[in-house]
């Protein structure tokens, strides 16, 4: 039962992944991150739908801690959004460019972060994880350069109580490789 259904999971994401491509977005993006070091993968699923998977390094709060909102920590991270493009039509229109998925999206999203903790001479490491939605800019130039902006809230859990903290993420690069769809400016 169990290989059948890993089976089917994995026939149905097959075809999820590359039954559909739109005129908007663009099939697949790789791009390197700056600011928080990392590398990040956005794929094209639909008309106006991306899924976007970064990994790397990111500046995050750790819920766990007495402060949350004042102690940052710069941990590794798996951050996964399902980005919805809602306005490439209008950019278009408008003789703005819509190159690399530059629009605007709403977002459910997802991260896990690795924090380490030391308590008593005792160091341990403490999965965080959250999930949410957001909604952000992306925009991207001929040169490659490439910016994402998204704020919204999200749930987060670990080993302490859980609760509800607002998730804002930045990522400052360039796209390195690329499959391009997108015919707009």
């Amino acid at each position: 039962m169990k290989k059948n259904t890993i089976l089917f999971l994995l026939l149905f994401s097959s075809t999820f992944f590359y039954g559909q491509y739109g005129k908007n977005c663009e099939i697949t993006q790789l791009k390197i991150n700056v600011f928080n070091p990392s590398i990040e993968y956005e794929k094209g699923l639909g008309v106006n739908t991306t899924l976007d998977i970064k990994l790397g390094m990111q500046l995050a709060i750790n819920p766990a801690l007495l402060e949350p909102l004042e102690d940052f920590e710069f941990l590794p991270a798996i951050n996964i959004q399902y980005r919805y493009y809602y306005n490439f039509n209008s950019r278009d229109s408008r003789g703005r460019q819509i190159y690399g998925n530059s629009a605007n999206y709403i977002a459910p999203t997802t991260a896990a972060f690795i924090a380490t903790s030391s308590t008593n001479n005792t160091v341990t490491n403490d999965v965080i994880s959250y999930a949410g939605l957001v909604t952000g800019i992306q925009r991207s130039f001929n040169s490659g350069f490439n910016f994402s902006v998204d704020a919204g809230v999200a749930y987060y859990a670990g080993s302490f109580k859980g609760g509800i903290y607002p998730v804002v993420n930045l990522s400052i690069g360039w796209i390195v490789n690329q499959q391009r769809w997108c015919k707009g400016r």
